[in-house]
C-alpha cells in the first residue's frame, strides 16, 4: 500500500474554523465534508490534518484512474508543450478529432460533440433529439420523457428531467416539455403512444438515485417502443459509462443500442469535458449553428481525454472491474446478512447502493473517522465509487471500515 508522506497539520481550533467557514468568498452551495484535501497517489486522498484516507468516492466518478497518474501527467506535459491550450472550435485541431475519432471507433456512434460537463451533454442530447425529431414528424413532436429516479443535472431542461422535488421547487417554472415516467413499460407505452414524443432518457445505472441498476429485459423493451414510435433513445452514461460497470459503454452489458449517448465524468480524467455521440441519423438532422461550445474538445483536454479513453479502453482492465465487482456484490450481501443495519443491496461493477436503516450522513462520517471517504444517493443510501484501478486488497480493507462505521 503507498503511504502518503504526512503534512503539518493545523491546531485544531483554526482547522475546525477553517472548515466551518471556508474562505467566505465561495457560494455556499455544498455541503462539504470537514475535510481540505491536498494531496492524492493511487486510491488514497491526503487531507491538511495529516491524515490519509482510503477513496471510494472516485471525486463522484470522475478519477476512474485514481489519483497522480504518471500516464495522465505525461499527456498534460505533451499537451502544454505545443503551447496551444485553446482556439476555439472555429479551427480543426488535432486531439479533438482523434479522440472523436477513438469514441465512434469503439462504440455505435457515427458523430460526436464535446462540451464541458455532464449536464451540458445532456442538455445537447436533448436539443440534437428535438432537431431530428422536427425532421421527422414536424415541430409537435418535441417531448422528452424522463423515468422516476432520475438524476441528469441541474440546467433548467436536465432539472427538468431529474426527480428531484426539492432541487427543482426553488426554479419553477423549469424548461416545458420534459416529464417524468415510471420505471414501467406499460406507463411508456401510452405516454409513448402520443405522437408529441420525440426522445426518452434513461440511465442504464441510476447513480444518484439510489444506484438502481435498470433490468437488461426493461431496456430491451423500452428499445422495442422507442423503435416502433420513432423515438429517439438517450442512454445518460455520465456516471455509471467509461467503465463503472466492466463494460466500457453501460449499454454494452444488454442487448441494447441507444441513438444517443452522453457521456462526462471520467472522460479527462479530472478536467473538464462531456461528449455526446449519436448515430448518423440524429447527426444529419444537426446543421452548422444549431449548437456550440466556445471550449468543448479543445486540444489540451482532448489530448489528456485521449489517453484516459485508451486506458479505460483496455480489455484487461474492464476484465478486471467484471471480476472484482461481483466480489464486491458478493461480500455486501454477505455484510448485509449478518448486518441489520443493511435493508437491500445493488449494484454493478465499481459502482454499488447499499440501503441503510438509519441516515446514511451518519455512517458517511463514521467511515470518514475510520479512513474511509464514501458517499450517499439518498436519505438512506450509501453508494461505493472506487477508483477503477482499486485493487482486491484494497476493495476489502474498504469494506472492513465499512463494517466498522455500521456499528
Amino acid at each position: 500500500m503507498t503511504t502518503l508522506p504526512v503534512v503539518m497539520a493545523q491546531t485544531p481550533s483554526a482547522q475546525t474554523s477553517s472548515m466551518e467557514t471556508g474562505s467566505g468568498s465561495l457560494l455556499p452551495v455544498y455541503k462539504r465534508f470537514p475535510l481540505e484535501i491536498v494531496r492524492g497517489e493511487g486510491t488514497q486522498l491526503l487531507a491538511s490534518d495529516g491524515r490519509s484516507y482510503l477513496d471510494f468516492t472516485s471525486g463522484i466518478g470522475v478519477n476512474a484512474l485514481g489519483y497522480a497518474d504518471a500516464g495522465i501527467a505525461e499527456a498534460a506535459r505533451g499537451a502544454l508543450e505545443c503551447g496551444v491550450l485553446h482556439t476555439s472550435n472555429l479551427f480543426h485541431t488535432a486531439p479533438g478529432e482523434a479522440l472523436a475519432d477513438a469514441l465512434v471507433a469503439k462504440s455505435f456512434a457515427s458523430k460526436v460533440f464535446f462540451c464541458n460537463s455532464g449536464a451540458e451533454a445532456n442538455e445537447g442530447a436533448f436539443k440534437f433529439a428535438r432537431r431530428w425529431a422536427r425532421d421527422l414528424g414536424g415541430g409537435d413532436k418535441r417531448e422528452i420523457i424522463a423515468l422516476r429516479g432520475a438524476f441528469h443535472g441541474r440546467l433548467f431542461a436536465t432539472l427538468a428531467a431529474t426527480d428531484r422535488p426539492q432541487y427543482r421547487a426553488p426554479f419553477r417554472p423549469l424548461a416545458g416539455g420534459i416529464s417524468i415516467a415510471e420505471r414501467d413499460l406499460g406507463e411508456l407505452s401510452r405516454m409513448l403512444d402520443h405522437r408529441s414524443v420525440a426522445a426518452v432518457i434513461v440511465e442504464p445505472v441510476q447513480g444518484e438515485g439510489g444506484v438502481r441498476v435498470l433490468e437488461p429485459a426493461f431496456l430491451s423493451g423500452l428499445r422495442k417502443l422507442t423503435r416502433e414510435r420513432n423515438v429517439a433513445l438517450i442512454f445518460d452514461e455520465v456516471q455509471c459509462g467509461l467503465g463503472r460497470t466492466g463494460w466500457l459503454f453501460a449499454y454494452e452489458r444488454t442487448d441494447v443500442v441507444p441513438d444517443v449517448v452522453t457521456l462526462a465524468k471520467p472522460l479527462a480524467g479530472g478536467l473538464p469535458m462531456g461528449a455526446i455521440l449519436m448515430t448518423s441519423e440524429i447527426a444529419a438532422s444537426v446543421q452548422p449553428g444549431d449548437h456550440g461550445s466556445t471550449f468543448g474538445g479543445g486540444p489540451f483536454v482532448a489530448t489528456v481525454a485521449k489517453h484516459v479513453f485508451e486506458r479505460l479502453s483496455d480489455p484487461a482492465l474492464l476484465a478486471r472491474v467484471r471480476e472484482h465487482g461481483v466480489w464486491l456484490g458478493d461480500q455486501l450481501r454477505a455484510l448485509a446478512a449478518r448486518r441489520g443495519e443493511i435493508r437491500a443491496v445493488r449494484g454493478v461493477g465499481y459502482l454499488w447502493g447499499i440501503d441503510v436503516t438509519r441516515p446514511a450522513g451518519e455512517i458517511v462520517a463514521n467511515a470518514r473517522e475510520a479512513g474511509l471517504i464514501i458517499l450517499t444517493a439518498g436519505d438512506y443510501t450509501l453508494r461505493l465509487l472506487p477508483p477503477l484501478i482499486a485493487t482486491r486488497e484494497e476493495l476489502a480493507r474498504g469494506l472492513e471500515m465499512l463494517e466498522g462505521a455500521l456499528s
